[in-house]
């Protein structure tokens, strides 16, 4: 499916939010990847297979 060299992640890799966006909408808060996965602001993520990957911001150390 992926037409870019080197390859996107898949949506099922541990890397999957490194694959290139192909529609990007801010203005709402989303992102498009080429592997298909949804990528929300907040961090969150919608997989292809409607699976949920709830937001996982890095802790802020004050």
């Amino acid at each position: 499916m992926c037409t870019h060299t080197p390859q996107c992640p898949s949506a099922s890799s541990p890397d999957r939010e490194a694959a290139q966006v192909v529609a990007a909408h801010p203005e709402q808060g989303w992102s498009l990847l080429c592997n298909a996965v949804l990528l929300f602001e907040d961090t969150g993520e919608l997989l292809p297979d409607g699976e949920i990957v709830a937001p996982h911001r890095p802790a802020v150390l004050v």
